[in-house]
């Protein structure tokens, strides 16, 4: 295959997927990483799409514009993993916990299967499945149904209905962005209703959120700064931001 016709099958694959791996397109068409690294590079030089660590994402700007699971996922993937191992920490056996949709309250589901007696309340699908695989008889998951997003949420009236019946521990939310002026928002309506509820739900709000969601602003706002009793984020988070999240949150914890 010339390299045109690989880049051409590259952006179709990115356009339908809305990321895609290194390792993953290597394997594919039976050439190296560094051919396929060079096809992305060729491809984002012409604005097609945007490379990350270890791949690329589809170019899609915007307040409402909503990358699917799979793109988010291959994201600031270390910084995730040490926010999540960081947040489990927050949590004892026993207790209820909800966790919104997200990839990193998915990488905090992957931490939270050998704490016993939990009972887990979730809208992610991909979430419930790492609990579900693990299937543990003392662990007890509540999915709450609803309209299926882009990125594996589950939203809307059903999804509302089933969690404002609930009384929660702690809620960990993943958001797609936070700003002072905006809070905490995402880029579906519905979405934020629904995230509202598990707020109302919960006697604690704990926000995880990587350095790249500062400044990044969606259509709807879920909560404001002040609602979250704690945000967790990584070192590259920018000093400002920093000093602004510390002004209005009970706690900011930083990992390294």
């Amino acid at each position: 295959m010339l390299a045109p016709q690989r880049q051409a099958a590259i952006l179709d694959r990115v356009r339908a997927a809305g990321g895609v791996r290194v390792s993953d397109l290597a394997a594919e068409f039976g050439v190296s990483d560094m051919t396929i690294r060079r096809d992305l590079e060729a491809l984002a030089d012409r604005g097609l799409l945007a490379k990350v660590h270890g791949g690329a994402t589809s170019v899609q700007p915007g307040s409402t514009d909503e990358p699917g699971f799979a793109a988010k996922s291959i994201r600031q993937r270390s910084e995730k993993a040490a926010i999540a191992v960081r947040a489990a920490q927050l949590v004892t056996p026993g207790t209820a916990v909800a966790l919104s949709a997200g990839t990193t309250t998915a990488e905090l589901a992957q931490r939270l299967v050998d704490v016993p007696e939990l009972t887990v309340v979730t809208n992610s699908i991909p979430v419930a499945d790492v609990f579900y695989r693990a299937g543990r008889p003392d662990q007890t998951v509540v999915l709450t149904g609803g309209v299926r997003t882009p990125s594996d949420a589950l939203v809307g009236p059903v999804a509302v209905a089933a969690i404002r019946s609930l009384h929660l521990d702690v809620l960990f939310l993943g958001v797609h962005g936070m700003s002072e002026r905006a809070g905490f928002t995402t880029p579906n309506l519905m979405e934020a209703d629904t995230n509202r509820a598990l707020i109302a739900a919960a006697e604690r709000l704990v926000v995880l959120a990587d350095h790249t969601k500062w400044g990044t602003v969606g259509i709807s706002s879920i909560a404001e700064l002040s609602e979250a009793h704690v945000v967790v984020s990584d070192a590259a988070l920018p000093p400002p931001a920093r000093a602004t999240l510390t002004e209005h949150v009970e706690e900011l914890v930083i990992v390294p």
